[in-house]
């Protein structure tokens, strides 16, 4: 019986014969996806014209042989070594994606034999070993594979669809491009954009705050009068009032003392891992899970476990491994001063290690990989500096999570002033005395702990203690906006849609759905809407572009559905439905296509609006073009005019504009002047001034004052 076993990249086949060697019989990588789904104008020509319908064939689209790169020759080996043997083994990537790349293959060229699954969440010879040692059924898979196809089909369906509707309705009058719409990527663009005009409407409130020093005998400390954000103080007249009544005021000290234990944090799936790489250290979404990859399989590494994952729990089976992941990190250099007797195992959904947790999930978090331990200080010296760093912040969680708790003793000291013409103002005072460091001491070098920074030590003290208070001061404060999203907290939003959701019911639900996009996809997500202009950075930080935040507001006018993270979170929650058997995949597909129909008859009655796309800046460019895809809409200005071509066109205007001017006429406002004006006065709620579309220094100056 002759076998084959299909591997997704030449690296998994690379360690699977280093692994192996024959006994499984041979093994041929393919290269992603061999596959792509037709175009629409291959299942009716008709379709080959651009029209606001919606694209979906009876049934489901077929696939077709893709042909950049080597794909073609992967595809012709896998198909001629099919043809002679009758046993296949999958040893794809173990998730939805990965579950499609290897299926699809077999699905197209027919095969009938029999088909069994490798899964693995590390590429070291022993983890290999034992998943071939433990192979399934792939049929064990089917619920896996028909969610991947769901999203594959309905991706395809929506996105085509909504992106030519979009171009057709949207597009400005003479401007060649497109305007893509993705059923994750323009929720996505939605994020942002709200972000920003909640930034933009931002109005700072100034309040005051009063902060005094308490003396008791033992010595002195600070305490505040700091109301709650409903209470604040909005008048320094009355900060002032406050002030003057506490200076010299003596009484007594309410003290509660209380003795506090706190759990370490959860382990790391992949968007978290991706938000604390942006926070600390600038990183992007896709360089994140670049780095992780290369921890997970990279030549000689094979340091960490499958990096998109999607879960912050490791299964109960894993707690044996403990011991021996601990043993071998604290011979390291860096965790040699920890002192861990023995692990604490922390059972259930408020621990680390939870069976529970993980029903539905393909990949456990993100941890050192317990079978290359033997030889780890040599797979360490082959990291460049990157690599270090984040297989750092991956050991650091894991010994944190099997590490004590944290102990402290908080003292909550409190002090009421009786204010003339009101009642009283309460002064607080907050003091925290480690008792055990737990957990925290394998964070204590490398990050202090600002929390228990910013907490002053206090002198002993007693309740119904006497104190004076004196030396007043006043302190100005003022609130300030939301931030600014950057990658890693993008993409921790992406997963926490819930949070946009005003309904109490539906929120509860999507906090199950995981959010939009897959810890896979997302950060392709943010790379495809800066490909397109519609996101752009700003140092750390993600914007929108003026073209998003227009495509924006007018999808947000005419389909409100189109751009709400909700609609798609609640996709993505019957796509998980398809995985646990609670959906049917057909029914799900069938489901997107009436939504984009919907969606298709708002956009067509209620737009007025058009869209000015403009060009990224060409710094941003990368000299390789990029061949786009059915799903992957390329943004108009890189279709339209050159660089120079736009640079010509820009001079000329501006020399008109001079000789214009010269000449003692009024210039009246370009088109795309005025509809920016427009959005602008519709976003801020703000009046357009009188004659604004006939006076180019009106509606510049109100540009001026409200782009901002």
């Amino acid at each position: 019986m002759a076998t084959l076993i299909i591997t997704e990249k030449a690296s998994q086949a690379k360690d699977l014969r280093a692994a192996l060697g024959a006994r499984f019989g041979q093994i041929l990588p393919a290269e992603g996806h061999l596959l792509r789904l037709a175009e629409p104008e291959e299942i009716n020509p008709v379709w080959k014209r651009w029209s606001c319908v919606v694209l979906k064939p009876d049934g489901l689209y077929p696939t077709r042989e893709a042909t950049q790169g080597n794909k073609s020759a992967k595809l012709r080996a896998i198909a001629t070594a099919l043809s002679a043997c009758d046993d296949v083994i999958l040893a794809t990537d173990c998730d939805r994606e990965g579950q499609l790349i290897g299926q699809e293959i077999l699905d197209h060229l027919g095969y009938r034999g029999r088909v069994r699954r490798a899964l693995f969440t590390a590429q070291d010879p022993k983890t290999l070993q034992q998943a071939f040692a433990r192979l399934k059924p792939n049929a064990d898979m089917r619920p896996l594979y028909e969610a991947a196809v769901a999203r594959q089909q309905a991706d395809q369906i929506f996105n085509l669809s909504l992106t030519r509707t979009a171009t057709k309705t949207l597009l400005s009058p003479g401007v060649r491009g497109v305007i893509g719409i993705g059923r994750v990527k323009t929720p996505t663009l939605a994020i942002v954009c709200l972000r920003e005009l909640e930034i933009r409407n931002f109005r700072p409130e100034d309040y005051f705050e009063v902060v005094a020093t308490a003396t008791v005998a033992g010595g002195g400390f600070s305490m505040r009068h700091a109301p709650a954000p409903k209470a604040r103080i909005k008048t320094r007249a009355e900060a002032e009032t406050i002030a003057r009544a506490a200076d010299g005021h003596q009484g007594p000290l309410g003290v509660v003392v209380d003795e506090k234990r706190q759990a370490p944090p959860r382990l790391f799936d992949l968007p978290s891992l991706q938000k604390t790489c942006g926070q600390r250290w600038g990183w992007t979404a896709d360089k994140t899970l670049s780095v992780a990859q290369a921890l997970y399989d990279g030549d000689g590494k094979k340091l960490i476990t499958y990096p998109r994952a999607e879960a912050r729990y490791l299964s109960e089976n894993q707690i044996g491994d403990a011991p021996a992941i601990v043993a071998a990190l604290t011979r390291l250099r860096g965790f040699a001063r920890l002192e861990i007797a023995a692990p604490v195992i922390r059972r259930g959904k408020s621990g680390h290690f939870c069976d529970k947790a993980l029903e539905g999930v393909s990949h456990h978090a993100v941890v050192p990989n317990v079978n290359v331990l033997d030889d780890l200080e040599a797979r360490l010296a082959r990291l460049d500096e990157d690599e270090k760093r984040l297989f750092a912040l991956i050991c650091r969680s894991y010994l944190a999570a099997v590490m004590p708790d944290y102990e402290y003793r908080q003292t909550i000291v409190t002090m009421a002033v009786p204010i003339p013409g009101r009642s009283v103002a309460e002064f607080r005072a907050v003091g925290r005395i480690p008792l055990r460091l737990g957990w925290k001491a394998v964070y204590q070098a490398n990050e202090p702990d600002a929390e228990t920074e910013a907490e002053q030590t206090l002198p002993p003290l007693r309740d119904g203690e006497s104190a004076t208070l004196s030396e007043p001061r006043v302190e100005a404060k003022r609130t300030q906006p939301p931030p600014r999203y950057n990658e890693g907290t993008l993409v921790d939003a992406m997963q926490n849609a819930w949070r946009f959701v005003d309904d109490a019911g539906l929120r509860d639900r999507l906090k199950e759905a995981k959010g939009i996009g897959t810890p896979a996809t997302r950060a392709e997500i943010i790379k495809g809407l800066k490909r397109q202009n519609l996101l752009t950075a700003d140092g750390k930080l993600v914007l929108p572009t003026p073209a998003g935040l227009q495509l924006f507001e007018l999808l947000r006018g005419a389909a409100p559905a189109l751009v709400d993270p909700a609609t798609t979170a609640l996709w993505e929650m019957r796509l998980d439905e398809i995985l646990v058997g609670k959906a049917d995949y057909h029914a799900v597909i069938d489901g997107v296509a009436t939504a984009a129909q919907e969606l298709i008859e708002a956009l067509v009655g209620k737009s007025d609006g058009k869209v000015e796309l403009t060009a990224p800046p060409p710094a941003r460019r990368s000299g390789r073009r990029r061949r786009s895809g059915p799903t992957d809409a390329r943004p108009a200005a890189a279709q339209s005019a050159s660089p120079r071509r736009r640079a010509s066109k820009a001079k000329s205007s501006a020399s008109q504009e001079a000789v214009e001017q010269s000449a003692g006429r009024a210039k009246a406002p370009t088109e795309k002047m005025v509809a920016y004006a427009q959005n602008l006065s519709r976003a801020k709620k703000v009046k357009l001034p009188d004659g604004y579309r006939q006076d180019f220094d009106a509606c510049r100056k109100f540009l001026d004052e409200h782009a901002r």
